[in-house]
């Protein structure tokens, strides 16, 4: 008899389809084609097992299993309990009349437990699509796929369960998740806030400015300023996640197996810090079994490289494209997948390798030739590529003494919303772009180009400081974050704002807002240390 069941496997961080036909017919053999790899293949002992101690026999005939398309490689051991419904349904030890309104996966123990696999959420969204009306997956993984509507999704914890609900023996019921109320419940709350933090209200600023749109942005000080301490709050002042962002940066956690069990919709922008010993692979994604990297799990949120000049060139050299592009491309021999690398870059480093160059009280030991041989560790085109780049100085003990709370996180975050809100309506009609940073050519003519006086201070500042091509547009998208903030935070006398979001899109960046962006360019090549 011949029998078709429906799973799906994972492709870059989308799901495609894979139907499992399964035929038993008299004869002596067991085989698995359709591009199956080892661990697909080693299948045959886990289901023998597994229905063993479910209490089914396993059919002792020939079995085909094919694994359909078959040009495409399957892999993983999420095919487990398909697999064993399909040799169940074919040797008519199972009555299944609905089969083909069910999709299903999960990896199958010894003892017929179903364990949890990676992807569980793509492929949820794969089986609305394609119009399944059920979802089998294991119960650990029932949370995270039940955040899928218009679908009934089911956990199972072992073979036998699975068996009885595609029988209608079971009562079990459908799994359901009140997503927006869940989101809205989580996305407001984080560990780490910006009142913790004493003094350094220049490089708050820039942070604010940096995540009002989207920037990019590189801390230069000494140990112990506080530079990994501002990063780690960075989260707490971006805007929230909307419900598109949340489930597609869900998705690449899901594939990377980074979901802890029980684990549903993200609420909270990524925040990812690899170690400066990471490979290229890892941080940009593939391998034998292509992943994400970590620059794909810092989408939608931050990345944040600490001592950046500690990572390996080749691995800093790999981000260029990605940076600019918002999409990492990794092409082998066998394969070639997209992984989206929409990130906030946020970096740190020491001034010089003993860490005091320019410190207002200890001094340095470096050589003038050590201090730049140490900052060519980052090469000019990535520099180029960051937009802030700001000096961190110590903070002073009377700052460290104060016990009076800063500012909350709260209330920064809540001028970065209103410079967003801004953006989404200036770029309404642009797709793919939700803020200043990602701005084109075309677009930054359009709505960032400065005024004449602002025109004027750019080209004397550009010609002196000897600015690549590359750090003007960077200048202009940074200057138009300053003007939408400063242009939201004009109030009249009754409160009321001064400006509409309408006024505020189309209003001219002035010369103060290109001075400020300027300010942020101190670190360009060949300028470092110099006071202009």
């Amino acid at each position: 008899m011949l029998t078709k069941v429906y799973s799906a496997a994972i492709n870059g961080i989308d799901a495609f389809p894979v139907t499992i036909e399964t035929e038993v017919a008299q004869g002596i053999g067991f085989s698995i084609v359709g591009m199956a790899d080892q661990a697909v293949r080693e299948s045959y002992q886990r289901m023998a097992s597994a229905l063993k101690y479910s209490n089914f026999t396993f059919p002792h005939m020939r079995t085909v299993i094919n694994l359909a398309p078959a040009d495409v490689r399957k892999e993983g051991a999420s095919f487990d309990l398909p697999m064993a419904i399909g040799l169940l349904t074919a040797s008519e030890k199972l009555i299944c009349p609905n089969l083909s309104d069910y999709m299903m996966m999960g990896e199958l123990s010894l003892d017929g437990s179903v364990l949890p696999v990676k992807g569980v959420l793509p492929m949820a969204v794969k089986a609305r699509e394609l119009g399944f009306k059920r979802l089998i997956v294991p119960v650990a993984n029932v949370t995270e796929a039940a955040v899928v509507n218009r679908i009934e999704v089911f956990g199972v914890e072992n073979l036998a369960e699975a068996a009885s609900l595609l029988t209608g023996d079971s009562e079990l019921q459908p799994v359901q998740i009140n997503t927006r109320e869940l989101f809205a419940r989580n996305s407001e709350v984080f560990d780490f806030d910006f009142s913790e933090v004493k003094g350094q209200e220049s490089v708050k600023r820039a942070f604010e400015v940096a995540c009002a749109g989207g920037h990019n942005i590189l801390m230069v000080g000494p140990p112990g300023a506080g530079k990994s301490m501002m990063a780690k709050r960075l989260p707490s002042i971006l805007p929230p996640l909307s419900m598109s962002e949340a489930l597609e940066t869900t998705k690449i956690h899901s594939v990377a197996g980074k979901l802890s069990r029980g684990s549903m919709l993200m609420t909270k922008r990524p925040f990812r810090t690899p170690h400066h010993t990471v490979s290229p692979v890892a941080l940009v994604g593939g391998g034998t079994n292509p992943m994400p990297g970590e620059i794909s799990l810092a989408h939608n949120g931050v990345l944040f490289l600490d001592e950046f000049p500690e990572f390996p060139r080749q691995v800093l050299e790999v981000m260029r494209q990605p940076i600019e592009d918002r999409v990492i491309t990794v092409a082998r021999a066998k394969y070639t997948v997209d992984y989206p690398a929409s990130f906030m870059l946020v970096a740190s480093m020491n001034p010089c390798p003993c860490g005091y160059y320019g410190h207002p009280t200890k001094a340095c030991t470096c050589t003038p030739g050590q201090v730049t041989k140490y900052m060519n560790k980052i090469s000019g085109p990535l520099l180029d590529r960051i937009d802030i780049q700001v000096e961190i100085e110590p903070v002073a003990f009377d700052d460290m003494a104060d016990k009076t709370p800063a500012e909350s996180s709260a209330a920064i975050r809540e001028r970065v919303m209103r410079a967003r809100a801004v953006q989404q309506e200036r770029f309404r009609n642009n797709p793919g772009i939700h803020c200043n940073a990602q701005m084109n050519s075309k677009l930054l003519h359009e709505y960032a180009w400065p005024d004449e006086s602002g025109l004027a201070k750019l080209k004397e500042r550009m010609t002196k400081l000897n600015m690549s091509a590359r750090a003007f547009d960077r200048i202009l998208r940074v200057s138009r974050t300053i003007a939408d903030l400063d242009y939201t935070a004009r109030i009249n006398a009754d409160g009321s704002p001064a400006m509409t979001i309408d006024e505020i899109t189309v209003a001219p960046v002035l010369a103060g807002h290109i001075a400020e962006a300027i300010g942020y360019r101190s670190l360009d090549r060949g300028n470092y240390g110099k006071v202009f």
